[in-house]
């Protein structure tokens, strides 16, 4: 059976090289006769793989030794809550970008757990933008701010991030790992893995030791950031399997020559495909180009049967999931990092054929 070309959102495509290296060790890993899913988490072989794991992403992204690095469960949706009970308890009061669905189901969650103020909103001009920082609208006295740095729904993208004197919290799920970033400039990172790191079910959260210790006294013990320090990530049994996958994406990375090498060749598919979209009047993008996602590329057409006609053509020549997300509709192109250029050119030609014959 041959690999379809998969735009999916997440979970999305991973790379095929660690595919196959799972799949020749699924069964026996390092000649334990044990599949890795099958040990113990505490014996010596899976603790070699966690460690493994941990270091390659800090090689990666350049962490340094004043941030807890976390594997846990429950994906970012979890780090909704569990960011104010761990960050706002001494001050319970947050600051939010809403940018897209994403950060407004932050604030959502949020909200439930200290007072949270929305600094700016992109919905009025429906998410094409993000709002100009010198019109957002922070308190002297807050805890943190926090911001999406790319809505995979909308493709909207923060291009830089702002710094601001407080702690800036950033939900990174689609576009970890995809460019080079500052870490030092963060207080917390967190990302749900089904993107650019591994499969569903686990969340990384980077955070600044400094930050952590005044968790609310109500937070869970599975959500308390220096518990789950204190546990390195084992409070519970974790999602081995999964962190394991990710360990192998991590491997990957760098082999690759890291972080650098893939963002040139993420510009170079997202350039490829935007100017696919421009070049006419046929497609679409509805996103401020100065803020377009480098990850998620959403595009229409002038009708929805036309939509329709060309995701049937698309899956005709083997592209899935290439449909809109069903609150905007549309075409939406995932191309995170393990999409390969090749697939976006295959993208594009396709594109320009359906153009030539109904345009």
């Amino acid at each position: 059976m041959s690999r379809v070309i998969n735009f999916s959102a997440g979970p999305a495509v991973l790379p095929l090289e660690v595919l196959e290296q799972a799949k020749s060790e699924l069964l026996d890993f390092r000649s334990s006769g044990m599949s890795v899913m099958e040990m113990s988490h505490r014996s010596a072989l899976f603790l070699e793989v966690l460690k493994e794991a941990e270091s390659n992403l800090r090689l990666l992204l350049g962490i340094s030794d004043n941030y807890h690095v976390l594997f846990l469960q429950g994906g970012a949706t979890a780090q909704f809550s569990a960011l104010p009970m761990n960050l706002a308890s001494a001050i319970p009061r947050a600051e939010y970008v809403d940018t897209g669905s994403w950060s407004s189901k932050a604030i959502k969650e949020a909200s439930k757990f200290c007072d949270v103020n929305v600094v700016a909103s992109g919905e009025e001009d429906g998410y094409k933008q993000i709002p100009d920082i010198a019109d957002w609208h922070i308190r002297e006295e807050t805890a943190f701010l926090h911001i999406c740095s790319n809505e995979t729904i909308g493709g909207v993208q923060f291009k830089t991030f702002p710094s601001l004197g407080i702690p800036l919290v950033a939900d990174m799920s689609s576009d970890i790992l995809s460019r080079t970033i500052e870490v030092n400039e963060f207080g917390a990172i967190y990302a749900g893995a089904q993107k650019n790191i591994g499969p569903a079910g686990l969340a990384i959260v980077i955070v600044r030791k400094d930050l952590c210790g005044e968790a609310r006294k109500e937070t869970p013990s599975f959500l308390n950031y220096s518990v789950q320090a204190e546990s390195d990530s084992m409070l519970n049994t974790p999602p081995t399997y999964t962190i394991y996958l990710a360990g192998l994406v991590f491997s990957w990375l760098l082999e690759k020559g890291g972080i650098s090498v893939l963002e040139k060749e993420n510009e170079l598919k997202a350039n490829t495909l935007y100017r696919a979209i421009d070049d006419g009047d046929f497609y679409s993008c509805p996103v401020d180009p100065e803020f377009r996602s480098n990850m998620n590329v959403p595009f229409r057409l002038n009708t929805e049967e036309l939509e329709k006609l060309f995701l049937e053509r698309a899956e005709e020549n083997g592209m899935f999931n290439l449909k809109g997300h069903r609150s905007v509709g549309g075409m939406r192109a995932s191309i995170y990092n393990a999409v390969p250029v090749s697939w976006v050119e295959e993208l594009v030609s396709l594109m320009n054929d359906f153009e030539n014959e109904y345009g």
